[in-house]
C-alpha cells in the first residue's frame, strides 16, 4: 500500500471534520446525476474475483469483510488510501480479510474537472481484474500513488502501470472503455452514511457495519475484526 506521506495523517484528520458537510453538499448532485444515468442493468466482468452481484473486486480470503467504494479521482480517496491503506495491506498479508474494492465514477468530479478519468480508470481496474486477478490490488495502490490530478492518468499511463505491477493483454480492454458503463451502473449503489442520509468516497464498511471515519485505522477496522 502507498506510504503516509509527511503530514498526510493531520491533514486527513482535519479532512474527517469536515467531509459530513462535504458529503451533504455532493450527494445533491450525485443524486441528479444518477437519475440522468442509465438504469439499464448491466453485465458483470467476466472474472472469478468480481462479485456479480455487488461488482466488487474481492482480494484475499479472510473471515472478516472489509469494503471499500473508492473513486480514483477524488483527493479524499486518495488521502484515505494513504491513512487506512498500509492496515488494509497487513490484514490482507495476515489471512485476516476479504477486501471488497468497489470502484466508482462520481458525477460530480468528472463535471467539475472536464474529465473522464474516474471511469476510465475504474474501467482499468475491471480489466486488470479480469485478466490479471493477482495484479488487481496492486494496481489499485500504484493509481492511488501516482495522486492523479488535472486530467488525469492517459489510458497510455494506465496501462503502464499496470505493467508494472504484472498486468497483462488489457491494453484493448482500457482503450475501449470497456466497462465505463458497468462502473456508472455501480456507483448509484453507493452506500448511505447512517449520520448523515448522504453517499459518498471514500466509503467503507466492516463486516456490513457502515464506519463513520475517524482517520484512526486501528479504531475503523483493527477493533472491528474479530
Amino acid at each position: 500500500m502507498a506510504s503516509t506521506r509527511d503530514g498526510g495523517t493531520n491533514w486527513f484528520a482535519i479532512w474527517v471534520t469536515t467531509v459530513a458537510v462535504a458529503a451533504v453538499l455532493a450527494v445533491t448532485v450525485l443524486v441528479v446525476w444518477m437519475n440522468n444515468s442509465t438504469s439499464t442493468p448491466q453485465a458483470a466482468p467476466q472474472a472469478a474475483m468480481v462479485d456479480g452481484d455487488t461488482g466488487a473486486i474481492m482480494v484475499g480470503t479472510g473471515a472478516a469483510d472489509v469494503e471499500v467504494y473508492f473513486d480514483f479521482y477524488c483527493p479524499h480517496c486518495q488521502q484515505f488510501e494513504q491513512v487506512y491503506g498500509p492496515a488494509i495491506s497487513g490484514h490482507l498479508d495476515r489471512g485476516d480479510i476479504t477486501l471488497h474494492m468497489h470502484p466508482v465514477a462520481l458525477g460530480t468530479l468528472n463535471a467539475a474537472s472536464g474529465t473522464d478519468f474516474s471511469q476510465r480508470s475504474a474501467s482499468a481496474l475491471y480489466c486488470v481484474a479480469e485478466t490479471s486477478p493477482e495484479a488487481a490490488h496492486p494496481f489499485m495502490e500504484a493509481v492511488f500513488d501516482a495522486a492523479p490530478t488535472g486530467p488525469g492518468l492517459t489510458d497510455k499511463e494506465l496501462i503502464e502501470l499496470a505493467s508494472d505491477v504484472g498486468a497483462t493483454d488489457i491494453t484493448s480492454c482500457v482503450t475501449d472503455r470497456s466497462y465505463v458503463d458497468f462502473v456508472d451502473a455501480q456507483t448509484g449503489s453507493l452506500p448511505e452514511n447512517p449520520d448523515t442520509g448522504s453517499v459518498g468516497t471514500p466509503a467503507l464498511l466492516v463486516n456490513g457495519e457502515y464506519v463513520v471515519l475517524t482517520g484512526d485505522p486501528d479504531a475503523d477496522i483493527t477493533g472491528r475484526i474479530p
